[in-house]
């Protein structure tokens, strides 16, 4: 395993506690929220790791991005800026989302349940899966939401199910503008041989797309997925344009603005090297505007699917350093928080690298010289590690170190690995004089509730199976 690589996306440490350079007011509040977690005991031996998520960093972010793709739409053209919810699948931050304008993007019964719970109306719900079973088409058709057929299967499943029971949910098709991939084999959803959508540029397919929303005048909607971590901005605009291209072409056949509506699916990529954020939702939307002149006119509404990039930066992983060791002359700091919390950036450091910050047992910056020394997880295999060789002042038993960036996708995909429970995830508010406030958005799973969760009620349910 390696540490972050030099890039747009990550970078090589450098700093004195977090291996990079770093804006003093953000900072400072991380620091305040460490210390203060720390004091309230939010972490300590018997909760040994914590999510700790920025509020007001998350309401910036949700008023950047609204601000972005206001300064260049047309007055009036509906604009929906649906939160991707596999991003941070729990419900408080979805309402708080809600409450700053979004959304949500759901691709599952399960994101589709929080949603509701976080009282997201269904008209600003939509939902996207490859897979969806027909009891998910049918609860959706009836509450209205909004849906994206992926594949021809699919829509012909829809036909019947409009036949039967008509609708007033928004439909549309996803198309795979094939574009090609980013950086990141794995997240790249716009390859030639894509699951998701339909292969635009393969052997008559376009004009099939054409064909099935000239057929049905209630298809009013195009969806493409046309970015995410690792994707060039210059490469997502192509995908957005080869949408707009096709809803104009759709359009003309039929004669009248069928297609009223391009859901510009993925999200833009993270800054993983420093605090700076960047690239910026302003500098897409300008992009956007050169590249598509047509796409803010206000002859077709907009909706985008934004995850990552609204949360990462304002999440932290706090854990407790259990032990220091050595091996092989390299120290170890051995902490509560490896892949079942990291899990991507442990299985995949070199596409997923973490900063990580120092902090002493009371929860404040830990200085001294920079100690090359690897950052293990408690998980029971060798390459459980968040950071490998990592220049760091030398960290001791009792410290702390906090994973930062991790506001998005660290805290909803849980890796079950060993049992390991899942952290408690809180909410801070900085005063202006320092104080910090938390408020608890997840509460730790309890050791009785995971045994629950693993079949404990049914301990006795294959005694006798297959006997005699």
């Amino acid at each position: 395993m390696t540490g972050p690589k030099n890039g747009p996306e990550a970078g090589p440490a450098t700093g004195p506690s977090t291996g990079s350079t770093t804006d003093p007011a953000t900072r400072t509040d991380r620091d305040r929220a460490v210390r203060a977690a720390v004091a309230q005991r939010l972490t300590g031996p018997g909760e040994p790791v914590a999510g700790l998520l920025d509020i007001a960093g998350i309401r910036r972010s949700a008023a950047e991005l609204r601000a972005a793709f206001d300064e260049f739409t047309a007055p009036g053209t509906p604009v929906l800026h649906a939160f991707a919810v596999k991003a941070a699948s729990l419900v408080p931050v979805l309402r708080l989302l809600a409450q700053e304008g979004l959304g949500c993007e759901v691709a599952s019964p399960g994101e589709l349940a929080l949603a509701r719970a976080a009282g997201v109306p269904a008209a600003r719900t939509v939902l996207d899966s490859p897979a969806k079973t027909p009891a998910e088409l049918r609860e959706a058709l009836a509450l209205g939401i909004a849906v994206n057929a992926d594949n021809p299967e699919e829509l012909a499943r829809i036909d019947g199910l409009v036949a039967s029971a008509p609708t007033t949910a928004p439909l549309g098709l996803r198309v795979n503008p094939q574009i090609g991939g980013g950086r990141i084999g794995a997240m790249s959803t716009a390859t030639d041989t894509s699951k998701f959508g339909i292969a635009l540029r393969d052997e008559g397919a376009r004009d099939w797309v054409v064909r099935a929303c000239l057929d049905r005048p209630w298809l009013t909607r195009l969806h493409a997925h046309v970015g995410s971590q690792g994707m060039p901005l210059a490469l997502m605009a192509e995908g957005v344009r080869a949408l707009y291209d096709l809803a104009e072409e759709i359009n003309e056949r039929a004669g009248r603005a069928q297609i009223d509506t391009l859901d510009l699916g993925g999200g833009l990529p993270v800054n993983f090297d420093s605090d700076a954020v960047t690239p910026t939702y302003r500098e897409y939307a300008g992009l956007l505007h050169s590249a598509v002149p047509g796409l803010f006119s206000g002859r077709y509404g907009l909706v985008t699917e934004f995850g990552r990039s609204l949360l990462a930066k304002h999440g932290t992983v706090l854990a407790r350093v259990e032990y220091a060791k050595s091996a092989g002359g390299r120290p170890i700091a051995v902490t509560h928080a490896g892949a079942q919390v990291a899990t991507r950036t442990v299985f995949v450091p070199d596409a997923w690298p973490i900063r990580v910050a120092a902090y002493d047992a009371e929860g404040r910056p830990r200085t001294g010289p920079p100690v090359a020394q690897d950052i293990a997880g408690p998980c029971c295999f060798a390459g459980d590690l968040v950071a490998e060789n990592r220049p760091l002042p030398l960290l001791a038993s009792g410290d702390h170190v906090a994973l930062l960036d991790t506001g998005a996708y660290y805290f909803s995909t849980h890796f079950a690995y060993n049992s390991l429970p899942r952290p408690g995830v809180y909410g801070y508010a900085t005063a202006p004089d320092g104080t910090v406030r938390f408020a608890t958005i997840r509460t730790p799973q309890t050791l009785e509730e995971l045994t629950a969760e693993s079949g404990a009620a049914h301990a006795d349910a294959l005694h006798g199976l297959g006997e005699g």
